[in-house]
């Protein structure tokens, strides 16, 4: 132990602890001597064999002390001073175990070391009679593949045998004998083996007798019903007999397997275990024996085992002293002549049948028959099987399974059957391991088991109120004054008695059962019975562990077993003994002694047995909590010298031994007795036997309660309503896990007093969450019984329960006046567990004192002492609270109390004093206030109003005011003012009420901080907080329920709004109203849908950038104000919305399309983009369709009317009067794609026959025919004006910005609405799933920083916005980017699908052009400093560095020109941003546009490609001059010959590709350009000298290179540079280089091959 644990222990008096003293066995007058020899060492634990000890002492080492014969040497094989075993040094002992001859040590890590005599195998030694010396058994287990140790808690030595538990809770077994429990036949075992039978379960405790062991084991989880077999699987006997006698029937299902069970290869080891449970029609049936009977559900049947010397038969034990009958009466055959009159009175052919049935019950190996020998009587054995499946032929003539539990006449057939199932245990807990070693590892230890156990046995920890009500006794039934004829139909009604209906309740938690010992336990026995040691009922040997069936629900905690002899402790500190009584070691007269019995020992409660060879002792609390000893058995008389021996007819206290200090712990062996004795040095160990003590009285007197008042009130009928009966129930539940922890600590605080004894390892201390816990709940639910008048209810129908017990009530309660009223007895019951707290506090604190005020331990028992104590004050408060209530609910009975009065509910004050009135009432109303630690209630005449406190706001009213004394009371729909009478009186609803409402808000009535004082100063409870309402008359939100925020008493912050009718809204709020960014469902009953609606409020209403889906599967996408659509906005319909049959993007004001908007009519084929006004086309506007025909004109009412321009997809043109769609009337030309043209009056639809009437013209042939017709020359004239376009985007964006128009506001505003934008928008991202990615982030972080605009204007500002506008256009939640990515969507929206017709194309560049212009003016008024449209930034002197001119080979700075400076336009500006957006739907038009002229130039780029490089620039006409000499290939150099192809100018060809691969005009010109300097260079590399190109050289180099380019819409490109590039540069070097590179294209057009 570290210095500090020893200095501590030193401080409590160590050296006075684990004192051993040690007495003759068999006399009651010996004086106990100490053993010499042990100064100054503290032992904890010892063993005894027959003639000799092992002590075990603190340091691990261990002394052995007695008759040593196994030892070498003469003088050592008798010593009387315990010796050293030096072998063992150095491994830390943490227990010993003795046998009759032979000793085991289990050392820290889990290893086994074993000695003394090994003459059957015990030591695990082969072929050595005898080991002298400590010797190491290796325990492997070879189910595991690599061949794992096995690591031991616990070793038990038996005379010829050793078990030992392993920490996985398995036995392992060697030695010789049946008692091993292994299934072999072969001994001696030297090579420890798992006893298979126990494998899976969590076995807690081993011990073992001379020849027969006993296991403590945690009982299995309830498991699912599984039918009953008829018979046993093994010995082919009935389960269930019925016996006639003269008088009276017997039907008993306890069947018990006389073999115990073998295990055969084809059975599953399954472990069933299941308790009666009601079936459908209400009859209690009994089921489950597993298909190996394993374990019978109930106490066996046992076999008549006629012995010769003594009376057989089947008894019965309830488990109670009084219910032991005396077997005479119940012996069912006195002798085999009776049995053998019995069976001649049947017929020969049942008697024959079933003789050859059971001849197989005899055992068949050899081995086996001579063990069972010595045990089974020949012939009658036989017969009494064959009587057993006789007596089943008759019950399963009757049919009827019928289970019960008490003797007949007892009580009612109804209580009989009223019988229900055991409760079983959740496995998974510490073993409350006997053995004392350090506690250190004890810790460890448990920890690990707990994990190992609870591994795949998970249990529903589910156990009856009533699970003693089971509590074994052998299940008979006898029906008095029936004859052998009985009735199946009474049989049948007899099993389906009427069961009230209690719901089965958790009983214990399994944290309790992870951390204290578990009281859910089965004793299972093997071994040899022939003194009926095994417990069950017969004599016979068992081969393997079997369940002793009375035992169950017991809730043993310890075993001992004696030479023939067996005691189980229970955790009610009782002894039920069975074995081996010719001394009286049983401590109990009755017989048989086959089956447990309880021993009849005086004091107050056993707390330790020590059974020996032919005796017991125990170890029981006397009246001063000093343990009192006392001893059963042999005992040596002195006064006659003819030296008789006598039985002690009880258990005698050993005076003596109750003088040498506090007994820790007895020990028994053959001749001595030994006990470990502790001094009471500083009452240290006094105060801990006190605790121990009360508190297993503690749970003596709750169990009493639990099945003496508890139970029998559960079962009563009309107890009231379902809802008492609930609580009732609730009460019970909690009362039973509260009783089953105080059980598991009185086991676990015996278990400590074996042990070290170390302060801190206390369970109060270390679990004392779990006791505080289970307090607190038992006070909630008794408080919540008593406050609904719970005891009342039960004083009616229980008085004649409680008159009869009258005597047993007022010992239970301590009362003992004269006429105690039943309900304050109830109550004295119910409440009597709270005093056990002061009880801990006074404990823990007299412990405290023990220590030196600054040690650690001092401290941990100090708080933990206040800790109770303050849970016992506030309990109490709680306690009195619900008898206050309770009072206040005598007083005012009525309906408004019915209504108002639930178990939770706890009244704080109310105003019937007079104390509290409303504010302008009137003079005859009544106002009553009563305030509950939930609501606060305004009462009327007959009218009350609740209002919930955590939707209540309470503040003081000033006095200037003239409002004296007045509260003002604020809740979501009322606001009032309550005037008291008196200053006094108003701080004081003050002061409540805000207590009150700050105890609801945070919701923690029951959790007090343990340890802090009871009256903490309160704060005001918050204005804002989140709370649940119910609106009840506001108009709009009329009995909808809200959920979320509130400030001073308003919805504020975020929330969920549901209404009755299914509408929900979820999102922010602001004082009352959805405002802000949420979410809103409207179901549509019709279709069964609902609609959606996702995006931004405005007070109350839709206002906002949103989505809402339609329930009909239409979406719209854009802006709301009022509820309404209005700006621009998207809406597709149609059923998928994918594939959706139309679309409309474009204005809409009040719900209505109006302005500018494209629909795109995908069913038609028609796209038509235009003006609208009220849902309809009205104004110009364009249609197309999929078929190529384009108009544009006047449009009124959905229709073509008026003026305009027809085209066909052949050229083919009508100029004039429309009246319908597509249909012609009135004035108009006709133009025909070869240029003749109609004049007239035209009517008729297109493309159905038009009547004409009119002149018909050929122009001469004479005129130029470049004049295209004059219709397609002025296309776009009746279309909207770009201008006019998407108007409602660009005022969203100057809105956002806060302008009213464009231009219009405040700059510095507009920058102020912009970081507001970034930063709520990136906040809300925060709440969503989407994360932003992480360029994203730095996007949006870069853009907090604005560019500055001090001083003159330089082209590093003009950079600086240009990024700005890249990253601002980058992310969506920027204004600007919102801006162009709507713009583009738009774009996209109209010039892709059926929109991507070439008569759009000069439109789509327009509305490009547009763009650039409205953007321009949004960035202009954004950095006011930038210039205007096409002036100029002039250059720095630092950025005028040398530029090679381009035709004058020669670096030249002194140009003829001055530098022009850096030219400000939207194009440059703009066009990096928008265009590569923009690009596909453009490039695309163009492609339409120029494709017949593309394809002559592509046919001709393919024909001439074919060359070779030299052919192809020969044709070209290039000046030899220029011609490569050489090329490099792949990096080598090479002469061009004449076959080389693609090698000339190569570097160039590569340039000139990339023009496909940029969007701009700029960055296409620089294409061009660099690809002129490309190929000056290659050609400067040929001539090794300086020249200058003139046009005529350099137009067929480049033209070679145009054609080796190969750039398939070099047409397109041309276009589009045309029409975007910006205007100053049509001038300038790069306008000549494309103005040249338009020339080649041409040319290759119109190319003459020859």
């Amino acid at each position: 132990m570290d210095s500090q644990e020893r200095s501590s222990e030193e401080a409590e008096g160590a050296k006075e602890r684990g004192l051993v003293y040690v007495w003759k066995a068999g006399s009651c007058s010996v004086t106990p001597e100490r053993l010499p020899g042990l100064s100054g060492k503290t032992v904890l634990q010892a063993a005894l064999g027959i003639h000799h000890g092992l002590l075990l002492t603190e340091g691990g080492a261990v002394y052995s002390f007695g008759k040593l014969p196994w030892r070498s040497g003469p003088e050592e094989s008798c010593v009387n001073t315990p010796i050293l075993e030096n072998t063992l040094l150095g491994h830390r002992i943490i227990t010993v175990a003795a046998g009759t001859f032979h000793n085991g040590a289990v050392t820290e890590s889990g290893v086994v070391y074993m000695w003394g005599d090994n003459s059957a195998g015990q030591c695990a030694v082969a072929n050595q009679p005898c080991v002298p010396e400590p010797q190491l058994v290796s325990i492997c287990d070879s189910e595991t593949s690599p061949l794992l140790s096995v690591r031991i808690l616990q070793l038990a030595c038996g005379e010829e045998h050793t078990l030992a538990l392993s920490l996985s809770r398995e036995i392992w077994a060697w030695g010789s004998g049946c008692q091993l429990g292994l299934i072999t036949t072969t001994f001696p075992v030297t090579k420890p083996q798992k006893v298979e039978h126990l494998a899976g379960r969590v076995v807690l405790q081993i011990a073992c007798g001379a020849y027969h062991s006993l296991a403590l084991v945690q009982c299995l989880p309830v498991q699912e019903m599984k039918p009953i077999p008829e018979r046993c699987n093994h010995c082919s006997q009935p389960l269930i007999t019925m016996t006639d006698k003269e008088d009276h029937v017997i039907i008993s299902d306890s069947h018990c397997c006389p073999l115990g069970v073998a295990l055969s290869a084809n059975q599953p080891e399954t472990h069933v275990f299941c308790p009666s449970s009601d079936t459908p029609e209400g009859k209690s049936v009994t089921a489950g024996q597993s298909e190996d009977c394993q374990k019978p559900l109930v106490e066996q049947h046992r076999l008549i085992g006629l012995e010769s010397d003594g009376p057989s038969g089947l008894t019965s034990s309830d488990g109670q002293e009084d219910s032991g009958i005396s077997s005479s009466g119940n012996t069912l055959f006195s002798d085999k002549k009776e049995v053998k009159e019995y069976l001649i009175g049947l017929s020969d052919h049942s008697l024959n049948e079933s003789l050859n049935k059971n001849i197989c019950t005899e055992p068949e190996q050899p081995s086996q028959e001579e063990q069972l020998g010595a045990c089974i009587p020949g012939p009658p054995g036989s017969s009494t099987s064959a009587l057993n499946s006789l007596v089943a032929s008759c019950a399963s003539a009757v049919g009827v399974r019928v289970a019960a539990t008490y003797e007949a006449g007892a009580l009612s057939l109804k209580k009989v059957m009223n019988f229900y199932g055991t409760s079983s245990s959740e496995p998974g807990s510490q073993s409350g391991s006997r053995s004392p070693g350090p506690e250190a590892l004890k810790d460890s230890r448990e920890e690990q088991v707990r994990l190992e156990s609870m591994q795949g046995k998970k249990s529903s920890s589910l156990v009856d109120i009533r699970e003693e009500e089971s509590e074994g006794g052998s299940r008979r039934l006898s029906l008095p004054g029936l004859l052998s004829q009985v009735s199946p139909r009474l049989l049948r009604k007899v099993g389906r008695a009427k069961m009230r209906t209690v719901a089965l309740t958790p009983t214990y938690s399994g944290e309790a059962d992870a951390l204290l010992p578990s009281l859910r336990t089965e004793v299972w026995s093997w071994g040899k019975g022939k003194e009926g040691q095994l417990g069950h009922g017969d004599v016979l040997p068992r081969l393997q562990p079997l369940c002793v069936k009375s035992l169950d629900g017991k809730e043993v905690i310890h075993l001992s077993a004696g030479g023939h002899h067996s005691l189980a402790l229970t955790a009610k500190s009782q002894v039920y003994s069975w074995g081996s009584n010719i001394s009286g070691q049983l401590g109990h007269l009755n017989s048989p002694t086959t089956v447990p019995r309880l021993s009849k020992v005086c004091g107050d409660g056993v707390w330790t047995t020590a059974a020996g060879l032919d005796y017991s002792l125990f170890l029981a609390d006397e009246k001063d909590f000093q343990p009192g000893l006392y001893y059963s058995g042999q005992e040596t008389s002195r006064e006659n010298n003819m030296n008789e021996n006598s039985c002690a007819k009880s258990p005698a206290l050993l005076l003596a031994c109750s003088k040498v200090g506090y007994i820790s712990n007895v020990i028994a062996g053959g001749d001595n007795c030994l006990a470990l004795v502790d001094k009471n040095v500083m009452g240290y160990i006094a105060s801990l036997h006190e605790l121990a003590a009360t508190e297993r009285r503690f749970y003596f007197k709750l169990s009493e309660i639990k099945s003496q008042v508890l139970r029998p009130l559960l079962g009563l009928d009309n107890l009231g309503n379902a809802n008492t009966i609930q609580l009732l129930q609730e009460m019970a539940s909690r009362f039973s896990k509260l009783c089953y922890l105080i059980g598991q600590h009185g086991a676990s605080l015996s278990s400590f007093l074996h042990g070290v004894k170390e302060a801190r390892s206390l369970a109060i201390l270390k679990h004392s969450s779990l006791f505080l816990d289970s307090y607190t709940e038992y006070c909630t639910s008794v408080t919540n019984f008593l406050v609904m008048g719970g005891f009342m209810l039960l004083a009616k129908p229980a008085i004649d329960f409680l008159s009869k017990n009258q005597e047993l009530l007022q010992k239970l309660s301590e009362k003992n006046e004269e006429n105690l009223q039943l309900v304050e007895v109830l109550n004295a019951l119910f409440f009597m567990p709270f005093g056990r707290l002061h009880n801990y506090a006074r404990t823990l604190l007299k412990l405290a004192t023990c220590f030196e005020v600054a040690s650690p331990e001092y401290q941990k028992l100090q708080d933990s002492s206040s800790c109770y104590e303050s849970l016992a004050v506030h309990l109490s408060r709680k306690i009195k609270e619900a008898e206050y209530t309770l009072g206040f609910w005598k007083t005012f009975p009525g309906k408004m109390t019915d209504s108002l009065r639930k178990p939770e509910r706890r009244l704080i004050c109310e105003s019937s004093n007079r104390g509290l009135s409303l504010q302008h009432a009137g003079r005859f109303s009544v106002n009553w206030f009563i305030l509950f630690n939930d609501a606060l209630v305004h009462a009327q005449f007959s009218t009350h109003h609740i209002f919930p406190l955590s939707t209540l706001w309470v503040e003081a009213l000033s006095e200037e005011a003239g409002n004296v004394n007045g509260l003002k009371i604020t809740t979501p729909e009322e606001q009032f003012v309550l005037v008291s009478s008196t200053p006094q009186e108003k701080t004081k609803w003050l002061r409540a009420i805000s207590q009150a409402v700050d105890q609801a808000l945070k919701g923690t009535s029951d959790m007090i901080l343990y340890g802090a004082g009871g009256n903490v100063p309160r704060q005001e409870p918050p204005i804002s907080r989140s709370a649940k309402y119910t609106f009840y008359k506001d108009p709009r939100f009329k009995d909808a329920v809200y959920d979320g925020r509130w400030l001073s008493g308003k919805p504020h912050g975020r929330g969920i709004l549901k209404w009755a009718d299914g509408r929900m809204y979820s999102g922010t709020f602001r004082t009352g109203l959805e405002d802000g960014y949420g979410e809103y469902r409207v179901p549509n009953k019709a279709l069964n849908k609902e609609d959606h609606y996702v995006g931004y409020w405005k007070e109350g209403k839709m206002c906002g950038h949103g989505v809402y889906s339609y329930a009909t599967g239409e979406v719209y996408e854009g802006c709301f104000q009022d509820n309404m659509r209005h700006g621009h906005g998207l809406l597709r319909s149609g059923k998928l919305t994918s594939s959706s049959p139309s679309m409309f993007i474009g204005q809409w004001i009040m719900d209505k399309k109006s302005g500018y908007g494209v629909f795109d009519d995908i069913t038609r084929g028609e796209k038509y983009m235009g003006m609208w006004q009220d849902d309809v086309c009205q104004g110009n506007g364009v249609v197309v369709t999929q078929f190529g025909l384009y108009y544009e004109g006047a449009f009124s009412t959905n229709k073509m009317m008026g003026t305009g321009i027809l085209l066909s997809e052949d050229d083919t043109v009508y100029e004039g009067e429309f009246s319908d769609n597509w249909t012609l009337s009135g004035k108009g030309t006709l133009t025909l794609p070869n240029g003749d043209y109609i004049e007239g009056l035209f009517s008729g639809e297109w493309g159905s026959g038009i009547k004409i009437t009119g002149t018909y013209f050929k122009p001469s042939l004479y005129e130029n025919e470049k004049d295209k017709p004059k219709a397609l020359r002025k296309l776009g004239i009746l279309a909207v004006s770009p201008d006019e376009k998407w108007r409602a985007v660009f005022e969203e964006c100057w809105n956002q910005l806060g302008c009213e128009s464009p231009g219009q506001g405040d700059r510095w505003k507009a920058w102020d609405n912009i970081a507001v934008a970034l930063t709520t928008n990136r906040r809300q991202h925060k709440d969503s799933l989407e994360l932003l990615s992480r360029s994203h982030t730095q996007t949006l972080e870069s853009l907090e920083f604005i560019p500055q605009h001090i001083g003159a204007f330089t082209l590093e500002k003009y950079e600086n916005i240009k990024k700005y506008l890249i990253k601002a256009c980058d992310t969506p939640l920027h204004p600007l980017g919102k801006l162009v990515e709507t713009l583009v969507a738009v774009y996209r929206m109209t010039y892709v699908g059926v929109g991507a017709n070439r008569r759009l194309l000069q439109e789509a560049v327009r509305e490009i052009k547009s763009y650039l212009k409205r953007i321009f003016q949004l960035v202009r008024f954004l950095f006011p400093d930038l210039p205007e449209e096409g002036s100029t930034i002039p250059f720095l002197a630092t950025e005028t560095k040398g530029r090679r001119s381009f035709c004058s080979g020669k670096s030249d700075s002194r140009s003829e020109s001055p530098e022009p400076g850096y030219v400000v336009t939207s194009f440059g500006l703009l066009l990096p941003v928008l265009l590569p957006r923009l690009y596909p739907p453009l490039f695309m038009l163009y492609a339409l546009d120029n494709e017949r002229e593309e394809d002559v130039y592509w046919e001709c780029v393919l024909r001439l490609n074919k060359q070779t490089d030299m052919a192809l620039l020969s044709f070209l006409g290039v000046q030899a001059k220029f011609w490569p000499g050489a090329v490099s290939i792949l990096g080598e150099s090479r002469k061009v010959s004449s076959n080389t192809k693609d090698a000339c100018f190569a570097s160039a060809v590569e340039c000139l590709q990339q023009i496909s691969t940029t969007f701009t005009p700029a960055d296409k010109l620089k294409v061009i350009q660099q690809t002129f300097e490309e190929i000056s260079q290659s050609v400067l590399e040929t001539l090794q000298e300086d020249f200058l190109w003139s046009m005529d050289d350099l137009f067929p180099v480049f033209l070679y290179v145009v054609l080796r380019a190969r750039i398939r819409n070099l047409g397109s490109e041309v276009h589009l540079i045309e029409d975007l590039m910006d205007p100053y540069l049509q001038h300038g070097e790069q306008g000549i280089m494309f103005t040249t590179l338009k020339a080649c294209y041409y040319q290759i057009q119109h190319e003459k091959l020859t």
